[in-house]
């Protein structure tokens, strides 16, 4: 366990970690993590997060059960997509692979965060230009906050994924675990000591992703 490795080695390193161990995660580690994602910036500093942390074992195994059956849903339809040029094959098999074991484990994970946002007095509801800037703002605001938990889980040791397939059986989900009508869950991630080990993370070079001024003009 370490978290004294830079910010650029943690963001280069973060792989998702989708085989992880059941031991136990110390309580003070989610907190940690936790205390990371609260700092992240929010549209207009609403703060409209709530965070989630799941342990107990029967609940673990519920929302596992729903995330198994999107995922054999979901599995035909990636599988019929092309991988994107510069991925090799290969590379979309080991992810397959991994999504699998994540899928019929994820249980197993000691820990699951699942990020939910608040939507306060009707914030992302109505339409017009203003509803949709709104919806927007709120729903994007989560993200930094995630990031911020992979990255303090990297730097913690911990491994950990983003999810969201658990989310085609939101209301289910929502129902058990007791949530508010203005309560919606946004994504999932397991968090647990890697079975896995960290590397570099592999991605399109940044000159195939990126423009100068105009979409599609070279940076």
């Amino acid at each position: 366990m370490s978290d004294d490795i830079g910010i650029f080695e943690a963001m280069h390193t973060c792989r998702s970690i989708r085989y992880l161990k059941p031991d136990p995660v110390p309580d003070e580690l989610i907190h940690k993590i936790l205390d990371a994602a609260i700092r992240a910036p929010t549209g207009s500093n609403r703060q409209s997060w709530h965070f989630l942390v799941i342990k107990d074992a029967a609940t673990r195994k519920m929302i596992q059960s729903h995330y198994k059956r999107a995922f054999d849903v979901y599995v035909p339809m990636a599988a019929s997509m092309p991988p994107r040029e510069g991925v090799s094959v290969t590379a979309m098999d080991r992810v397959v692979k991994s999504a699998t074991h994540l899928a019929e484990h994820l249980h197993e994970a000691p820990v699951l965060i699942m990020p939910l946002l608040v939507n306060e007095q009707g914030a992302v509801s109505g339409e017009g230009p203003l509803q949709s800037l709104m919806r927007k703002s709120i729903y994007s605001s989560i993200y930094p906050a995630v990031q911020n938990i992979l990255l303090a889980a990297r730097a913690l040791g911990l491994g950990a994924c983003l999810t969201t397939l658990h989310l085609m059986y939101e209301e289910e989900i929502a129902k058990v675990l007791g949530f508010p009508e203005n309560v919606e869950s946004m994504c999932l991630i397991p968090i647990g000591w890697p079975a896995a080990n960290f590397g570099p993370v592999k991605r399109v070079p940044v000159e195939e992703v990126s423009s100068l001024d105009r979409y599609g003009r070279p940076l």
